[in-house]
Formats: C-alpha cells, structure tokens, sequence
C-alpha cells in the first residue's frame, strides 16, 4: 500500500507514522481514565494537520518571520531610500551592518522554528537551535555594546525597555511548561504569540535609533 503523500514528502515511513497514531490512542485511553497528558520521548503529544507537526506554533513562527522580515526590509528602504548619504553612498549610521546582522540571524531563526515545529527530526532540531542560541548571542552583544550607548536619555527609550523586559518576561513560557491545549496550544506556542508584539516595538526602536 502507498503511503500518504505528506509521509513521503517529508520522508517519514510507516512506523514513525504507527508510533504517532498509538500516542494518539494512548492519549485517548488517558483522557478517558481522567489522567493527564504525558510526553513522550520528552515532547508533548500534538494534532497533526495536514502532516503538520505543530501547526499553532508554524503559524506563530511564519508571522514571526514576516513581521521581521518587514521590519528588516523598513530599515533597510528607511537607511537607502529615505535618509541622506555619504559621498562614497555609506550610510551616517554607523551601526548599520550590525542591524542588517541581526536582521539576517533573526529571519533565518524563525525560518527554521517554522521548519522545526512542522517537521520534528534530527536535523531540524538541531538547526532550529543552533539558529536561536546564535541570535541569542548576537542580540545581547549589541544590546549590551551599542543600543544603551546612545539611547538612556532619548525621549523613547521606553520601548527599547519594552524588548528587553517583555523578551525576559517571555522566558517564562518557556519554564512554565503546560500540555498542549486541545492538541495544538503548549506554552512555547504561546511564547511564539508574545514575539509579535516585542518584534515591532524592536522594529520601532531601531527607528528611534535613527533619529
């Protein structure tokens, strides 16, 4: 018998396929015992659709990237388009490869969040890691080195506070761990929801940086 065609794109065979539809069962024979949701092989059991994984957390993590994405296409348009340049076409802000940097790491970040949370396997793991521990570290190198030096007295220094608070606040999801709501919420989904917001206040305060 031929596979479904999700199985065969992302190369899953039928026991990986088996061992989901028994948790599935397995969770089902919990629920109607009255126990509670447990994980297996350290993961929280969730509702495919349409093959994928996670699918709450796919759609955060793509908005995620377009609200980036966005927000990295405004700097860039803002800095060549709108403000005035040096003589050799440079731009007067001198932080600028720094945010395209960022920028960079922070697409490529979400791009895999989104990969991983629709595709669990080895590699994507360890590529949706590996991307957020080195926009982690890239991000308190230039909030620590650059952003506090020229902006603790600007008049909107506010919502750079907001990103830093609120992204600390937001580490607390991920502690405060809880089985996925009815197969699809878990707290690192709602994790994935906080970031909207915290991504356009960052995109407003590199813009005040500017000024």
């Amino acid at each position: 018998m031929q596979e479904p065609l999700y199985l065969r794109v992302k190369q899953w065979d039928c026991q990986s396929d088996c061992r989901y539809h028994c948790m599935l069962a397995r969770e089902e024979e919990r629920a109607t015992l009255g126990g509670k949701p447990v994980k297996y092989h350290g993961k929280w059991p969730f509702l495919r659709v349409y093959g994928i994984q996670e699918p709450v957390s796919v759609a955060l993590s793509a908005l995620n990237l377009s609200v980036q994405f966005h927000g990295w296409l405004s700097f860039f348009i803002l800095l060549y388009c709108k403000l005035p340049s040096r003589p050799d076409r440079k731009t007067y802000y001198e932080y600028t490869g720094s945010w395209h940097t960022y920028g960079i790491f922070s697409i490529n970040s979400w791009f895999w969040s989104a990969v991983f949370h629709s595709w669990d396997v080895e590699l994507t793991e360890k590529l949706d890691y590996s991307s957020a521990v080195a926009l982690l570290g890239f991000f308190l190198i230039l909030a620590f080195t650059k952003s506090f030096e020229r902006v603790t007295r600007h008049p909107s220094r506010w919502k750079l506070w907001v990103v830093v608070v609120g992204g600390g606040l937001d580490l607390l999801l991920e502690i405060y761990d809880f089985p996925p709501y009815m197969g699809f919420v878990d707290a690192h989904a709602l994790w994935h929801a906080t970031t909207v917001p915290l991504l356009t206040s960052g995109g407003a305060s590199s813009e005040m940086m500017l000024s």
